[in-house]
Order: structure tokens, then C-alpha cells, then sequence
């Protein structure tokens, strides 16, 4: 590939990684803003009968984006103790967890520090292999793309 082509491809990446980057901000603001919304009590309301609770879905996505962190390499999770209350078992499972505003607190925490790695990530940096995917799997997938 010619160098202008290398180029043109590499703008072309940091685009389309920054529109990427301000949806992803643009995301985590509504769901801020959803579970800002309502009082605390609300949240421990199911979503519908016999499904889980607006606590849990905050918690699952929060333990989620906090997988993130070493999927990506980019350190271990903040809130360990999330993926077992909300990753891996279902709603009611435990009786202690984390309140509302805990909760609130992690989720802003856990973004805000995806956030701050995410815009210091090269188009290369996004491009290379996470943690989930062996050495061996992912040179075998760059050899198919090539």
C-alpha cells in the first residue's frame, strides 16, 4: 500500500474511531441521566413483572463497562465485586448490595476511567488484539484480513 493510501486509510480509522468515542460518551450520558431521573426507591421496582429490578440493570451495566478494563488491557476492574452481583447471578440472589447512589457513583467512576484511557488509544491501539483472544487466534485473524 502506497503511503498516501496508508494515510488516507489511517485518517479514515481515527474518524470513524472518534465518532465511535462521542457516541460512547454521548450513551453514557443518557443512561446517567435515566438512572438520575427517578427517586432511589423507584429503582428497586421490577422492569416488568417477573424480571429484574432497575437496581440490577444498573449494576449489570456497570459491572460490564468495568470488564472493559482488562479486556482492553488497560488495567484490572474498579469494582471487582460487581461481575458476582450482577454478571453472574441473577436479580435477588443477594440481599446486600450496593445502593442507588453507590451504584451511581460506580457507574460515573467506571466511565469516566474507560473514557480517559479510550481518548488516549491510537487508531493501533484499537485495532490490536484484546485480552479475550490468544496470540495465536488473533495473528491467524490478521492473516485473513491481509
Amino acid at each position: 500500500m502506497s503511503t498516501q493510501a496508508e494515510n488516507i486509510a489511517i485518517a479514515q480509522t481515527e474518524q470513524i474511531i472518534g465518532q465511535l468515542l462521542h457516541t460512547w460518551e454521548s450513551q453514557n450520558k443518557r443512561v446517567t441521566g435515566f438512572f438520575a431521573k427517578y427517586a432511589d426507591e423507584d429503582y428497586m421496582e421490577e422492569v416488568a413483572p417477573g424480571r429484574s429490578r432497575a437496581i440490577y440493570l444498573l449494576g449489570h451495566l456497570t459491572a460490564t463497562n468495568d470488564g472493559l478494563l482488562p479486556l482492553f488491557g488497560l488495567g484490572e476492574r474498579l469494582y471487582p465485586q460487581l461481575e458476582t452481583l450482577f454478571s453472574r447471578n441473577p436479580d435477588r440472589t443477594f440481599d446486600d448490595i450496593p445502593s442507588m447512589a453507590e451504584l451511581r457513583t460506580y457507574w460515573e467512576n467506571v466511565n469516566a476511567t474507560l473514557t480517559a484511557h479510550f481518548s488516549k488509544m491510537t487508531a493501533q491501539d484499537w485495532l490490536s488484539r484484546h485480552m479475550s483472544v490468544s496470540e495465536e487466534d488473533f495473528a491467524k485473524s490478521q492473516t485473513v484480513i491481509s
